[in-house]
């Protein structure tokens, strides 16, 4: 018989929509980047540092992957999930965490605004970019 919790771990990602997914892959990142960050800074365990950090610089290629650039915010996920990347990747060649803990606070800052797209309506959404364009 196989796994019970790997059965219903399959299960639970099988049945999430597109947004629930982006929602645990920002989570996993600020995971992995917070895993890095204390192998680098308190257990100076730099294997474990670029396993983090290698992870983390996956899933944010796995967004950038998804991007649908048809959307107009698209280009600047992408600009931002580079971004991530880069910093990523420098921080584990030199493992230096300082710029890895300035990226932290703003991929909770998209897994949080992605939440709250969640949760709301389409007419909810509609609403407010609507109401985002005339401001432009």
């Amino acid at each position: 018989m196989a796994n019970p919790y790997s059965a219903y771990k399959k299960q639970s990602v099988t049945t999430m929509t597109p947004v629930e997914v982006i929602i645990k892959m920002y989570s996993e990142i600020e995971r992995q980047l917070a895993i890095g960050v204390c192998a680098i800074e308190e257990v100076k365990d730099i294997k474990k540092a670029n396993d983090a950090l290698i992870k983390a610089q996956e899933l944010l290629g796995a967004l950038r992957g998804a991007l649908d650039m048809s959307v107009p915010i698209s280009k600047n996920l992408e600009d931002l999930y580079v971004f991530f990347q880069n910093e990523a990747m420098k921080a584990n060649i030199s493992k230096d965490a300082t710029e890895i803990k300035k990226i932290i606070p703003m991929i909770a800052d998209l897994r949080d605004a992605f939440t709250q797209i969640s949760q709301m309506t389409k007419e909810e959404i509609e609403e407010q970019a609507k109401n985002n364009a005339k401001k432009k």
